[in-house]
Order: C-alpha cells, then structure tokens, then sequence
C-alpha cells in the first residue's frame, strides 16, 4: 500500500477556489463540537511543505528520488555491479558482424571481381625482379619471426623466473612490458638493413624472441587450446590476406587514421581493466572491449599493413644495393623488408592473442 503522504501529493489541486472553500466549511460543520475532541493541538500543513515523489521508472510502484539527485550514485552503482554476460553477448556479436562482412569482401573482390581498379593480384603478373624480391623478403622475414615468436615462447615456458615476471599483473609491470615491446621495436627500426645476416637481422630476431616469451603465460591454456587458437588464426589471416590483395590496391590505405583512434580506444581500455574487478559490469565490458573490438580492430590492422606492405615495395625506388636497377637514387636507404614486416607481424600476433582468449574461455568469462 502506498504511503499516505504520497497519496495525499499525488491528488490533483482543485481549479475552483469557491467550491474548494465550500466544501471546506462543510467538512468543519459536521466535525464534533470542540469539548468531544482529544486535547492535541493541530497545526496546518500545507502541501508545498510536503515533499513530491513519483512512480518508479520500473513499475514497482515505489517512489524514488528526483531524477536529477543521486546521478553519479546511480551510475557507480550500474558500474560495479555484478557482470551478467551481456558485455560479452554484444562482443560476440560484433564479432560475427564483422566475420559476415569479411567473408563479403572476400566473396565480392575475390570471387566475383566487382572492382573496376586493380588489385594486387591483377598487378602482379606485371611485376619487375625487384618488386617480386622485396615481397618475397618481406614475407621471409615474417615466417623468420613467428618461428623466433614460437621457440622464444617455448624456451620461456621451462624458466620458472621468466614465467613468474611474466605472470605479473600489474601497472609496473605493463609499463615494463610495454617499454620492452616498444624499445626493442625502436632498435630494430634505427638499425639500417644490409642484405645477409647483420645486425638489423639479429636485433629483428631478438625482437621477436622477446615477444614470444611475454607470451608465454598464453601456454597455460593448454596445448589443444593453443593448436586451435593457431589454426583459427592461419585461417583469419589467409582470409584477410586473400581480401588485402584482391580489393583495390589503396582501399584500405586509408584507413591508418580511423584505425589508430581505435588503438588508443583498446589501448585504453586494456589499461583501465588493470585497476577494475573482472567480476562487475564495468571491468567486464572492458575486457570484452579488449578482447574482441581488439580482434576486429587488428584484422583492421592487417588488411592495412598488407596492402601497405605491397604499396612500398612497389614504390619504393630503386637503390644501388638492389641489382638490375634500371635508375637509381645514390645516398638512399636501401628497401628494408625487415621493416616492412613489422606491421604484418604486430597484427597477426594480436589476432592470435585475442583468439586464444577466447578460444580458451577468457572471452565468456562471468566472474
């Protein structure tokens, strides 16, 4: 039953002064005389003095507070409640959205061939030597670096120090990591490329082998899991791949913009999800957030670099370490395939990553 003082604030004011007043007097003639009365003394309440309250958004019938009070409450309390799924749902979700429009891309200038422009695989019975040699090296290099990726990985799992700083969930540790990613990623770029085996090669290598073990705690998963995390992500980048170099050669180069906002977005999300509890809303979408709008973000990713790859080994010019030069530019840094993989390579190691997660369960997590 509703509360008598809500009733009383819920009838609407009268609009007729006189018949308000009429009845008013009547109401105060049929009241006992005064000597039959208790001996309280009454005192007038007027309905300004009485706090208005309205019917609860949800129907329950309880009255709530002025919309305008208790605004950030409310939203801390929708924060940290308890995660129900639906974070996840909707990343699901997006997820498949995204799969559908791939496979629609692949479909459309794959198989059907709707693009009046050409692609790289029409361009490519056209290529001179030295372009079909800075492709080849740049791929090269990148199988070089996922083998480097996957022994360093292994060889970290038999160190129980080097698992046990890898383990570390914290913002000193992130910093740390990320100094390491960063820093030996600036080294590898500083170092001019010479053909052979030097220094740009090794640094690239030890590069590599660094990142394989920051990604080792992903073997606690299992081996089945990490098999399959594998397969999906051969499959997803040869899809990718497939698409890359059937589209219209600049499609996606310009996509670099739209493309690094959303890395800031995962970035930061990545970072916030340190100092929240997976097991309230908040932390929850976060994590979904960086784990599949990473997903859809670095297939972004690959679609970009590849087409870039293909785009600087076509335009690069020539340099007089390149042989069957035709016209040279003296003084230029020669075509560096090393760097030119790079990108490829940061993006298939994310997609790996975010598949492992969430082929291992992390991607569904409730807690």
């Amino acid at each position: 039953m509703l509360p008598v003082r809500f009733l009383i604030a819920s009838r609407p004011i009268c609009r007729y002064p006189n018949r308000l007043s009429t009845l008013s007097s009547r109401c105060v003639s049929s009241l006992p005389a005064r000597s039959h009365l208790p001996s309280v003394v009454h005192k007038p309440v007027l309905l300004r003095d009485i706090p208005v309250y309205r019917l609860a958004s949800t129907g329950t019938g309880r009255p709530t507070a002025p919309s305008g009070a208790g605004t950030w409450s409310r939203i801390k309390e929708r924060a940290t409640r308890p995660a129900t799924g639906e974070a996840h749902a909707w990343g699901q979700l997006a997820l498949m959205g995204a799969g559908a429009l791939g496979l629609a891309a692949l479909c459309l200038y794959g198989v059907l061939g709707v693009s009046e422009q050409e692609g790289v695989t029409e361009r490519a019975a056209l290529w001179p030597d030295y372009v079909r040699r800075r492709v080849r090296a740049t791929y090269e290099y990148l199988a070089a670096g996922l083998a480097f990726t996957t022994a360093g990985a292994v060889a970290a799992t038999r160190s129980p120090v080097v698992m046990n700083l890898m383990m570390r969930n914290s913002l000193v540790s992130f910093a740390v990591t990320m100094a390491a990613i960063i820093g030996s990623g600036m080294v590898v770029r500083s170092i001019p490329y010479k053909p052979g085996v030097g220094a740009k090669q090794l640094a690239f290598l030890g590069h590599t082998a660094l990142m394989g073990a920051i990604l080792a705690p992903l073997t606690l998963l299992g081996g089945a899991v990490m098999l399959r995390a594998a397969a999906y992500t051969a499959g997803v980048v040869g899809g990718l791949s497939a698409v890359a170099v059937s589209a219209p050669s600049d499609k996606f180069l310009y996509m670099g913009g739209a493309l690094g906002i959303g890395f800031g977005v995962v970035l930061a999300a990545t970072v916030a999800n340190l100092f929240l509890p997976p097991h309230t809303a908040l932390g929850s979408g976060l994590y979904a957030l960086g784990v599949y709008g990473g997903l859809i973000l670095f297939s972004g990713f690959l679609l970009y670099t590849t087409q870039r790859a293909v785009h600087l080994a076509e335009s690069y010019p020539m340099t007089p370490g390149e042989r069957q030069a035709t016209f040279q530019y003296p003084g230029m840094r020669q075509f560096d395939p090393v760097d030119n993989c790079m990108g490829i390579y940061a993006s298939i190691l994310n997609i790996f990553i975010r598949i492992a997660m969430i082929v291992g369960g992390g991607g569904g997590r409730k807690k």
